[in-house]
Formats: C-alpha cells, structure tokens, sequence
C-alpha cells in the first residue's frame, strides 16, 4: 500500500517534490562537447556522432540553436561544484566520511558540502540520499533563472523592429507594394528564386537608428546580436523565425564561423596568390599569361574561359555534364556530375593549353573557386604556372571579366550552356577573336597573336648560332 506524500512530509521535514524520473547524466557536457565540434567546422551530424548521440539529435540542437550555441551551455567557472565533484562527494558519503573530512578531500568549504547535502539529497523512499545523477539535475533546475526576452516585453520596441525588418514596401504615394507571394519553408531561399520584399533593415541598421529616433528613451535600446537570437535562436518568443527571409542573406539558421573559414581555400598557399605572379604578366608586354573563370547557366551548367592578357585572346572550354547527372533523388554532398569540378576542368583547361606553343604557356591566373583544387596536378601535366587571386578581388582578373561580359550576348544567365557543343564554342571564340578592339589599336586579338609569334620567332632565329 502506497504512503502518501504527508508521510514523506513527517519524515524528511519537506514538501514533497515531483521525482525527476531518469536523470540524464552528463546532457550538458554531451552538447557543449557538441558546439565545441561545431565551432571546429564539423557539420551537425558529423559533431553528433563525434559526441556519441544520434544524428538527428544533433540535427535538432544546431536547429534549436540556430545555429549557435545556446548561453545556457557555457561552462560553468569554479565557484560551483561540477558533475565530477559531485559524484566524488557521493562516492566519499557512501564511505560514511564526514561533512568536514570530504570537504578537505575535496578542497572545498565545510559550509559548501553541508549545503549540497542537504539542498540537493535524493528523496525517494523518505530517505535523503545523495546520488551525483539527482545532484546535478537539482543544482540545474535550481540554476536557471528564466528572462523574458527584451523584444517579447515590449510592444513598441518589438513593432519598431519588425517594420524596419519586414515592413512593407510602398511607392510615392504610400500605396503597399506586396512584391512575390514566396511562402517560407523553414529554409534558405533557392537560387534564382523570388524572394521576400520588405524594408529589409539589417539588424545593425535597426539597433543605431533607435539612438537617432528615440535620442531621450533609453527603453528604445536593443543589441543587434539579441536581434539576430530572437530570429533564430526558438525560444525567445518576439519575432518569428520567417522573418529570416527579410534579411540580406536570407539564412533560416546561423552558419558558424569555422564553416566559413574553410570555403574554398583549402587547397591554396601563399606560393599560389596573385602577388607572387612575375611582374612581366602585369605590363602585359610579353604574351603568354592567361585568365580563367567559369560562366554559369541554368541547372549548373557552365563554359569554362581563357583569355590571355596580352593580345586579349580567347579560349572556350566545353564542359558537358558527366553520365548520372540530374538522374535519381537529390542527394547530400553529390558527385560534382554537372561537368564543372575539379577533375573535368583540369582536363578540359590541359587539353586546350597543350595545343599552344610553349612560349604562350606561362601563368594561369583563377578565382578561388573549387573548380581549381587540382592546380597541382595541371600544373605538372601542361607546364604552365597557377596563381589565384586575393578573395572578392574580381578586379585583378578585370581582362577575364570583361570577357565574360561580351560572351553573356551569346550565353545569356539564366539559360541552358550545355545545350552548346565544341562547335558552337569554336565558332563564338572566333567571332570575338576577330573583332578589332580600340585597346589593340583597332587589330583583333587574332592578328595580334599572329604578330607576337612572328615576333617570338624571329628572335628565335636571330639568336640561333
């Protein structure tokens, strides 16, 4: 026959407390140590099985977060016992050691020990026992101390926020201009996709204002990082996760920065970098030193572009897309099959290359772009020597870029390039190879590089003993 809780009450002096059923030992540690491979650059399933927990519960703590790591996570300083203090505390008790002997063997306050004894003890069966596991979830419900976020207290502040940030667009005279009906899916915007319209305030923008607007209402303050927590971070109850859509990036959850860190760089080295190109390529006085880039089309379709900087020469690699793709479901991390990775563009780039001669191979100088990552290997089978520009430096490849922007007449954005074949590539380099420019005074690029390799050839012979 069960007791009632009055007995419990008579027994241990205190209320009775709901049992905290099945203690989940270490729950916190287990996501710190989460984050901490999150911030490393793991992806969230990847940080999951590194920490021993399912993919879709790592999943659901980077969502839950998102996208950061929540502050009720942070490691908790000295002053308060840990887990493993804890468990050495109840591992001393079941020795029958004293309140005084384990606080000397623990190195803490009597007064500290004596405290956690009796605030945190187990209560089940009328018996005040100490287990670490009942500890550490009493210390953590008794730790948190629930704030109402900033934007969910206040109305005005809250209003203020959102119409800067998804407000509606209107014309001279005040009339609403809804823009695209785009529903939100929970997800980043899709490439060449109608997008949300708003006033589309950044964050930052929002939290200065309210300095200049409300100059004598302290109240009218917000960060613009509590901002960004009320968009992604669930939980914080003021504005709603669509509302993402509205900004620049359109992101549904925070990307951290190790991820970014690692885009696209990781096979480059100071060796590599513009600034190591000979000055000779700058001058342009000697032939021989190229720009390449892609030109993308619709479903990641794209035509490869060479240009040497001299003689404003052009080259058009074919790129068709590889056996399976756009075959089967999508898949996470695919095969690069559109025809435009690693391996495609170093054969297409070594094929075009070695049919010139050896005093118009030089330098071949990229974007950052992964499209490149097998530069080692192309620079062993052609000769030729690699070098890639400073990131968001589109300018000193400005001979390339002006080059892509002739051939978009001929590939406009937005349309299928692999419906081109090797012919048609052929036929538009030509056209433009033998178009006069005002820079060549008024040659083409054609009769320009026919002038250099007399040149070259001349001075071949002149110097042939």
């Amino acid at each position: 026959m069960g007791r009632s809780p009055g007995w419990v009450t008579a027994v241990t002096g205190r209320s009775a407390m709901r049992s905290p059923g099945r203690p989940n030992l270490n729950a916190r540690d287990v996501q710190r140590q989460f984050w901490r491979r999150v911030a490393e650059g793991l992806s969230s399933e990847d940080a999951a099985l590194a920490c021993g927990v399912s993919q879709p519960v790592g999943a659901r703590w980077f969502r839950h977060g998102g996208g950061m790591p929540p502050v009720c996570l942070t490691p908790p300083s000295g002053r308060y016992l840990s887990f493993a203090e804890r468990e050495e505390i109840a591992l001393l008790r079941a020795q029958d050691k004293g309140v005084r002997e384990i606080a000397r063997l623990t190195g803490r306050d009597a007064s500290t020990i004596s405290r956690e004894l009796r605030r945190n003890a187990a209560t089940s069966g009328a018996r005040l026992e100490y287990r670490a596991s009942v500890a550490q979830w009493h210390a953590e419900r008794r730790g948190r101390r629930p704030k109402v976020a900033k934007l969910a207290a206040d109305q005005r502040l809250r209003d203020y926020v959102q119409h800067r940030l998804a407000g509606m667009i209107t014309d001279g005279d005040g009339r609403p201009i809804p823009g695209p009906n785009v529903a939100w899916k929970g997800r980043r915007h899709g490439r060449r996709a109608d997008r949300r319209w708003g006033t589309a305030w950044s964050p930052e923008q929002i939290s200065r204002r309210l300095r200049l607007d409300f100059p004598d209402d302290e109240s009218m303050r917000i960060s613009h990082e509590a901002i960004y927590q009320s968009l992604y971070v669930q939980g914080r109850g003021a504005l709603r996760r669509e509302l993402t859509a509205c900004l620049r990036t359109g992101r549904a959850l925070r990307v951290p920065q190790a991820r970014t860190r690692r885009r696209g760089t990781h096979f480059l080295s100071p060796d590599v970098m513009i600034s190591q190109r000979p000055a000779e390529a700058d001058d342009r006085a000697v032939p021989g030193h190229w720009e390449g880039d892609l030109i993308i089309g619709l479903d990641r379709s794209a035509i490869g572009t060479l240009v040497e900087r001299t003689t404003r020469f052009t080259m058009l690699l074919h790129l068709p897309p590889m056996q399976g793709h756009g075959e089967g479901p999508p898949v996470k991390n695919p095969l690069p099959l559109a025809g435009h990775g690693a391996e495609a563009v170093r054969d297409a780039i070594a094929g075009r290359i070695t049919t010139l001669p050896e005093q118009l191979r030089r330098s071949l100088t990229w974007d950052q772009g992964t499209e490149m990552s097998q530069h080692a290997r192309l620079r062993l089978d052609t000769g030729i020597e690699i070098y890639f520009c400073d990131p968001r430096s589109p300018w000193q490849r400005g001979t390339n870029e002006n080059t892509n922007g002739l051939l978009r007449q001929y590939f406009p954005k937005g349309t299928d390039l692999a419906r081109h074949s090797t012919t048609d590539l052929d036929a538009v380099a030509a056209a433009l190879n033998n178009r006069p420019r005002k820079s060549l005074g008024w040659k083409t690029p054609a009769e320009a590089l026919n002038d250099h390799l007399k040149s070259i050839q001349q001075t071949s012979v002149a110097t042939t003993p």
